[in-house]
């Protein structure tokens, strides 16, 4: 015997070391929740009704009296609505219940109804896109004690554990009843363990029903009570009890529970949801609500009717309550990310800080830059346009891809990305890794490279467009065609990028240099190592829409580089604020010679090869963007800009095989699409010092006046404008426009 009660003392103190060495401290291997941008709502904000109904929704907010957090009602012109709050890196968004007034599409005034004061800005919780898992699957949202509503607490002890107050960690008495209903039905209908004992088989043992595992589970329970209080263990139960399966996905604890089945917080649910999560914990597969409903309803209401008997429901309560459907969404939320590209884009960034390990295990919070009203603005752009073009041109349906990037011209922050003509497909990433030709998407850099020389070269600087062929060093002819496969004689700078002239461009950059107009590449933000041949100039480099975005941004924030930024901030699982990913900026071109690029990127648009986005854009957004096509048209790109958003979208093939479109035809129509649904605001360029606008006569790139047939303005850096007069001027000084807000009307 008293070797027994050695052996068992040293057992039991095993196992407590077990219990203290796993309960305390980091408790989960929690995954990171990765989270879009917040909405702001403030005076003056453009943002219609339907924008803020959609946004409202995809955060899970429900028509109705807008009393309860997580609700909205629409009221003459106004939204009513009940946030949540959120507890964001720079402070804490308290819930409000606010009065939206939303007039000729923009905010007339935000009214925070408890007090009646105008509020100046209210941020939106930011939605949850994505969660990086740990490897075995687990998943849960903690929550504390204080934060579950007392109605769940009183269920789940009604039901489960009338006694949990009461003992330590054993009700004999219910072993007792349930070994006795269990012999006399000859088989396991009845259970006796404690919540504490739950709570022990879940977290420290495995679901073997062994006498060994009793055994075990009996002790640590006992272990359990003696070292930590009830309302701890409650906690912990709360936040551990499995309540349900998403393929992979294991759904522990009622936090994440109350998401999945209802989309809701648990501070949002009714009486007759809180009973059905209560129903669960006996057995969430057997009582699945979406494949089980008649079975799930019966135990709810078994739940409900505990509840009443016990006091915690009012009979006219639980008479509606029962009344009330089950209330699932008829899809559980997907624990894999809606926007798998844009989460592709997210963890490459993190990687430079983070472990794996980290992302799967810490709880981080990630709060991105995804705006989710342009990523699925995008996302249909993208499959819309696709079809057509393949109906319209008898093009193999399903056969052509696609992929692209919007971000933010003021600070670089990427908004959307689309891999994949659909969207929900987390296969091979086009935006991010489709490295392909990007024919004359490169142009603008080598004008930038020689606009940057105003001593040398203007717009207004005549090209040879003649016939062209250079010996390489291996020996062979290079001899580049344009796509019209015409010469065009002397042209001047402005046209020849305007209509994407290869020869004339090809002559300019081998005069400029190829290596100056690598770095200038390089400075723009493309950082692949670029190799000095002449196929370069005309776009015989691969680079991926992302690439092309990074370059293109730097000429839409006028010659400022900033690498795109798909993240803001990093928390760690208390809220502590770990990273802050800041604007990087840096100037990567003179601002006067990328003002001469824009001007001449902006007529591109209008008489170019991009002169069909007339047709579907509207008239008072004007833009700045250029075509590129690739050889046997294998590549469709269009990269461009508004005042606000910046996109490149490429259109191909994953087999590479030609497909009959260029860029004006392949990729401008999506570009259209995307940015007539999500731009607002057209070229609003800023002149910098030195820039002066002039009429010139470009047949031999002399100033001219008004009434020469012809005539044209273009943007000169100070100083660099041609002294001569076009003889058609006979000596009368040229008009010069030195004030405009936008590029559109110039050049007419």
């Amino acid at each position: 015997m008293l070797v027994g009660l050695l052996g068992l003392g040293g057992y039991t103190a095993y196992l407590d070391y077990e219990i203290r060495s796993q309960f305390e401290g980091k408790r989960w291997s929690l995954p990171a929740r990765v989270f879009a941008r917040p909405l702001e709502i403030y005076p003056g904000r453009e943002l219609d009704r339907a924008q803020l109904t959609r946004e409202l929704e995809l955060l899970h907010y429900r028509r109705g009296d807008a009393i309860r957090s997580g609700e909205f009602r629409e009221q003459g012109g106004r939204l009513i609505l009940s946030t949540r709050g959120f507890p964001f890196a720079d402070g804490v968004e308290p819930p409000r219940r606010l009065s939206v007034d939303l007039r000729d599409g923009r905010v007339a005034a935000v009214t925070e109804l408890e007090t009646g004061r105008p509020a100046a800005l209210v941020r939106l919780e930011p939605a949850l896109i994505a969660n990086i898992y740990p490897r075995h699957g687990e998943d849960r949202v903690l929550v504390r004690l204080d934060e579950v509503p007392p109605l769940l607490v009183s269920a789940l002890i009604a039901v489960e554990d009338r006694k949990f107050y009461e003992h330590h960690g054993l009700d004999f008495s219910a072993i007792a009843r349930a070994a006795w209903a269990n012999l006399r039905a000859g088989r396991t209908v009845q259970g006796g363990s404690t919540l504490t004992q739950q709570l022990v088989k879940n977290y420290f043992l495995t679901q073997d029903r062994t006498l060994r595992r009793k055994f075990n589970e009996a002790i640590m329970a006992l272990l359990l009570e003696w070292r930590y209080e009830k309302d701890e263990i409650l906690e912990a139960y709360l936040n551990e009890v499995y309540l349900g399966q998403d393929g992979d996905r294991a759904i522990h604890g009622f936090g994440l529970a109350s998401q999945f089945y209802f989309q809701r917080r648990l501070d949002e649910l009714h009486p007759e949801q809180i009973a059905l999560l209560v129903a669960l914990v006996r057995g969430p597969s057997f009582y699945d609500p979406r494949r089980r409903a008649e079975r799930a309803q019966a135990r709810r209401d078994l739940v409900l009717d505990i509840l009443e008997a016990q006091g915690g429901l009012e009979r006219d309560v639980l008479a509606r309550a029962k009344a009330r459907p089950l209330g699932v969404g008829a899809r559980p939320p997907s624990g894999i990310t809606p926007f798998p590209a844009f989460l592709d884009l997210v963890r490459e960034q993190l990687r430079r800080d983070y472990r794996e390990q980290d992302l799967q295990t810490e709880g981080l919070l990630i709060f991105t830059t995804l705006d989710p009203s342009i990523q699925l603005a995008t996302e249909a752009a993208v499959a819309r346009r696709l079809a057509q073009i393949e109906r319209a041109r008898g093009i193999e349906a399903g056969s052509l891809q696609a992929g692209a990037v919007v971000s933010a011209v003021d600070n670089g922050e990427v908004l959307a990305v689309v891999g994949d003509r659909n969207p929900r497909n987390a296969g091979f990433n086009r935006a991010l890794n489709a490295r392909r030709p990007v024919g004359s998407l490169v142009k603008p850099a080598v004008y930038l490279a020689a606009l940057s020389r105003p001593r040398q070269y203007t717009l207004a600087t005549l090209l040879d467009d003649g016939p062209l062929t250079l010996t390489l060093d291996d020996g062979t002819e290079w001899s580049p065609r344009n796509y019209d496969r015409e010469y065009h004689g002397m042209v001047t700078a402005l046209d020849a990028l305007v209509h994407s002239y290869n020869i004339a461009t090809a002559r300019l950059g081998l005069e400029v240099g190829l290596n100056a107009v690598i770095q200038q590449m390089q400075r723009l933000g493309v950082s692949r190592n670029l190799r000095p041949y002449p196929s370069l100039l005309l776009g015989a480099v691969e680079l991926t829409p992302l690439e092309m975005t990074h370059m293109y941004q730097s000429l839409a924030a006028g010659g400022f580089e900033t690498p795109p930024r798909a993240i803001r901030e990093v928390m760690d699982a208390n809220g502590q604020l770990l990273n802050r990913y800041a604007l990087d900026l840096r100037q990567a071109a003179d601002p006067a010679a990328v003002y001469l690029v824009t001007a001449a990127l902006h007529e591109v648009t209008r008489r170019g090869t991009g002169a069909s986005l007339r047709g579907l854009l509207p008239e008072d957004l004007p833009v700045a963007g250029k075509t590129g096509t690739t050889d046997d048209n294998r590549d469709a790109w269009f990269a461009g800009y508004a005042g606000d958003f910046l996109s490149v979208v490429w259109v191909g093939r994953d087999d590479n095989a030609p497909m009959g479109l260029t860029g004006s035809s392949g990729a401008l129509p999506v570009w259209a699409d995307l940015m007539k649904d999500i731009s607002r605001r057209g070229l609003e360029p800023i002149r910098p010092d030195g820039v002066e606008w002039l009429l010139i006569d470009p047949a031999n790139g002399l100033r001219a006046v008004e009434g020469c047939e012809g005539a044209q303005w273009m943007p000169f850096i100070e100083g660099s404008a041609p002294a001569g007069m076009s003889p058609c001027a006979e000596g009368v000084p040229a008009a010069v426009r030195r004030s405009f807000r936008w590029f559109r009307g110039l050049f007419e």
